[in-house]
């Protein structure tokens, strides 16, 4: 099964989306001889194969259906979970603030059931990876199943590991962490950075932020901004726009960071002082 997000018309194995009436929607692969059953009837597999995305079909009853390739967004929130995932509003900004690009490789930890681990793998491209742990084998297996499901898992190197061991990787382009206690791992984390390499940590309190904060100075990280993203729906009716009635707000905190390389010149004293830095220089860093 492929998600196929480069091709003009339907193939066998492709992952389809088919949207009806009051926006209900089914995400399924092509599989010729298959159907699927929907309590406004039966649509054939065979009668989707080799159709143009965007077509309007019909189930045996007549009712109707757009025939769609699914956006990223789609597949996230349609992602089998056992945990809370990142919603994708939260994940954009995560993508095109760290600069994640194609090419890029991007530590994570805390894979959970692998929907920010799907947006990297989708965003570093063909030669870009992605190292992502894990302590919970259970998370994992169904990471691993999310990602093979759409083609991406080999952009994926999947870690079993307590990430207070440390990481194997030196020199990544980002690093995303998601984990309970963030502010306990900083020290793995810058070295696992490059200099100048990007952090991202998302939590859903005030206490955990305070206390990454303290964490990132301590560990000589600045630039740091901390914020939230908070998204409202308009109905798209010209004669009455107004917002829908339910809104996505509060899902998380996001902090991010710079891993920066400090000097002892004086004349670098007040850029210091404005990023909080200054008063680590007096204590040695980890090698």
């Amino acid at each position: 099964m492929t998600w196929n997000v480069h091709s003009t018309h339907t193939q066998a194995g492709d992952l389809i989306q088919l949207v009806g009436l009051r926006h209900k929607h089914f995400i399924i692969t092509l599989k010729p001889g298959a159907e699927l059953q929907t309590h406004r009837g039966t649509l054939k597999h065979d009668d989707l194969i080799g159709l143009p995305w965007g077509t309007q079909v019909f189930s045996h009853m007549g009712s109707p259906f757009f025939l769609l390739q699914p956006s990223l967004a789609d597949l996230l929130r349609d992602m089998p979970r056992n945990t809370q995932i990142l919603y994708p509003k939260d994940i954009g900004f995560i993508l095109i603030t760290m600069g994640v690009g194609p090419g890029h490789h991007v530590v994570e930890a805390g894979t959970g059931s692998g929907s920010m681990t799907t947006a990297l793998a989708y965003a570093v491209g063909p030669t870009g990876r992605v190292t992502s742990y894990e302590v919970r084998p259970e998370m994992q297996k169904l990471a691993r199943k999310n990602l093979r499901r759409l083609g991406l898992d080999e952009r994926v190197e999947f870690k079993l590991r307590n990430i207070s061991e440390g990481f194997d990787e030196t020199g990544a382009d980002a690093f995303f962490l998601d984990v309970q206690k963030p502010h306990e791992f900083m020290t793995q984390v810058r070295k696992a950075l490059k200099p100048g390499g990007f952090f991202c940590s998302l939590v859903p309190t005030f206490n955990q932020i305070q206390k990454l904060l303290h964490a990132l100075r301590q560990n000589r990280f600045a630039f740091v901004e901390v914020c939230e993203i908070l998204l409202r729906y308009y109905k798209p009716q010209p004669a009455r726009l107004r917002p829908t009635d339910r809104m996505i707000a509060h899902t998380g905190f996001l902090i991010f960071a710079r891993r920066i390389e400090p000097s002892n010149d004086p004349r670098g004293k007040d850029l210091l002082n404005e990023q909080h830095v200054a008063q680590t220089l007096d204590a040695p860093e980890e090698q």
